[in-house]
């Protein structure tokens, strides 16, 4: 038997059949592809055929800094997507997929958790219909096929020397950061260094995310810059005969895969890019869909509303064209305790006796975080809508303490007891984000398309995290002005630094203040259609811990997996 809560709950769940699911969304058993029983893709063409129909409210949901303990934001997604049945209202949620790095590493997996899950979650966790594996094939062809290049000839000129495209892998290694490929007679290639990222981190996956059709993938495909010629100037993944190829594999895969929860709202699970690398958020063709199957769309963005919102914001919205009508910010009694400084709380390991005690005046301490992404989420137009997460543990004048907070910054507020209660328990916080979303939108970008990078860079680093400005390592200095003179300076800005922080060093919790952010180095995701400045020590090839999830998760004597987290 399983020792998974989680695994156990979602188990016992009753589901409806998905067509029944998605003839609920109006989608009709024409668009629908099986994948067993509990699974199915949505043909692309429901775009189309659902354009017509209603538009749902769009909602993300976000959060204040994340700690290592986790706030929550599956959960509350899905929780809020059940509720809104309990009000009269009908929700599709949309969410990422996870990668299989961190549900065999320590996070585990991304289906939600306790009464409000995505199910059945050990198929969400574990493959889904392949989408990843799709991106992995599809990025390791073009690795192949560059490094092919370069053994016929080189007629691109390549500079061997600056060569960007790695290669990728949905599994947490370690030993794979840095390469050598090539090795053995000449007949095995050109011996160059290199590495690899995990298959999240993939431009392949934020492509795959951000393109709204398959001759759209299959464009951003073709801009895929795979490294420079000696006088800097970009060479392609269609100068290398790649894209189609790419596009081929990918082609099954860009239709998103419908589910459904404990409750049977429907699920969109799509795609799976990297929070902290990447924009973090579900597929743009998911949002598409769903945006016209029901009363709400409600969305989920990667860590807290520094990254993964800043980013639905200024680069997902930019790429559908879809506005947002509110955002939920997730917030614990515990996360604000942690943010307070008081307090070291490691993954895997036991919370520290002082979290647990009560104490309103941490949480307010804390609560300088959450008045910030409470602003970061203004500074957009948008009407937020903080979610307190609550735990058994908790006591009420914490959560008084939120809400005098919330009520301050003039937003809605609203205690859950979704894990335990399911839709039943997200029901305040349904009404309030419902209430949130009939407010008339002022929706903005942060910044113009015509503002230099800099310019982009700075403003987020100022505006969002609350830097002082901003310090560029000469190597990305010269980097940013490679990439505006290759045409690339219109494109938005995807800041890669820690998510455990508003700033850029993982130490400094709550709202930290007289700090400048500082920029290392310089990447171009071209295909993706975004910049990404790397500040501090940034792993997009995560490893596994000393006692990782892997050791636990087994079959039982009857086949049935256990210890899936």
């Amino acid at each position: 038997m399983s020792f998974s809560p989680n695994l156990r709950i979602a188990q016992s769940a009753s589901l409806k059949p998905l067509g029944d699911i998605a003839d609920g969304m109006g989608i009709g058993p024409h668009l629908l592809e099986a994948y067993g029983e509990n699974v199915a893709k949505i043909k692309l063409k429901a775009i189309a055929e659902l354009a017509d129909r209603p538009r749902a409210k769009y909602v993300v949901v976000s959060a204040v800094t994340p700690t290592p303990l986790g706030e929550g934001k599956t959960t509350t997604t899905v929780g809020l997507g059940q509720a809104m049945a309990h009000i009269g209202r009908r929700a599709t949620v949309a969410i990422r997929q996870p990668s299989m790095g961190p549900t065999f590493g320590i996070k585990g997996g991304a289906a939600g958790g306790g009464y409000s899950q995505v199910v059945p979650m050990e198929i969400l966790n574990l493959h889904l219909t392949g989408d990843f594996h799709a991106v992995t094939a599809a990025h390791n062809l073009l690795s192949a096929i560059l490094d092919n290049h370069l053994y016929q000839g080189n007629d691109s000129g390549l500079d061997q020397h600056n060569i960007t495209w790695r290669r990728v892998l949905d599994v947490n290694d370690r030993a794979l950061r840095n390469v050598i490929v090539g090795l053995g007679s000449r007949m095995d290639g050109i011996p160059r260094q290199t590495a690899f990222d995990i298959t999240a981190a993939s431009e392949v996956m934020a492509i795959f995310a951000l393109a709204s059709s398959l001759q759209e993938m299959r464009t951003r495909f073709g801009r895929i810059v795979v490294g420079y010629t000696e006088d800097g100037k970009p060479v392609t993944a269609e100068d290398i005969g790649g894209a189609g190829a790419m596009t081929v594999i990918m082609r099954d895969a860009l239709k998103p895969n419908l589910m459904q929860t404990l409750e049977n709202t429907p699920v969109l699970v799509h795609a799976g890019p990297f929070g902290n690398i990447a924009h973090g958020n579900s597929s743009v063709v998911a949002d598409l869909i769903g945006i016209h199957g029901g009363d709400f769309l409600v969305t989920e963005a990667g860590f807290g509303a520094d990254m993964g919102a800043e980013r639905f914001f200024n680069i997902k919205c930019r790429a559908s064209g879809l506005t947002p009508d509110a955002a939920v910010v997730v917030a614990t009694v515990r996360a604000l305790k942690a943010h307070s400084g008081h307090h070291n709380v490691v993954a895997g390991r036991p919370l520290p006796e002082g979290l647990l005690t009560e104490n309103p005046d941490e949480v307010h301490i804390g609560g300088a975080n959450l008045r910030k992404q409470i602003e970061n989420i203004r500074l957009h137009g948008v009407s937020p809508v903080v979610a307190i997460n609550a735990f058994p543990d908790d006591h009420p004048s914490e959560h008084a303490a939120i809400a005098e907070i919330a009520a301050e910054m003039g937003a809605r507020v609203a205690v859950c007891t979704h894990f335990a209660e399911g839709g039943r328990g997200a029901r305040e916080l349904a009404e309030a984000v419902a209430e949130a979303a009939e407010e008339s939108s002022d929706f903005r970008f942060l910044y113009p398309d015509s503002a230099s990078l800099k310019e982009k860079i700075e403003t987020i680093a100022t505006k969002v995290y609350g830097a002082d400005g901003v310090d560029y390592h000469p190597a990305a200095a010269r980097q940013l002005a490679t990439y505006e003179h290759n045409g690339f300076g219109d494109l938005p800005v995807c800041i890669a630094k820690t998510h455990l922080s508003l700033s850029s060093d993982a130490s400094l919790k709550g709202a930290p203040t007289g700090w400048r952010l500082p920029v290392r180095e310089v990447r171009a995701s071209v295909g993706a259609g975004f910049i990404y400045p790397i500040c501090g020590d940034m792993r997009t090839m995560p490893g596994l811990g000393a006692h990782p999830n892997a050791h636990q998760i087994d079959i039982d004597a009857e086949g049935n997996i256990v210890n899936l987290f």
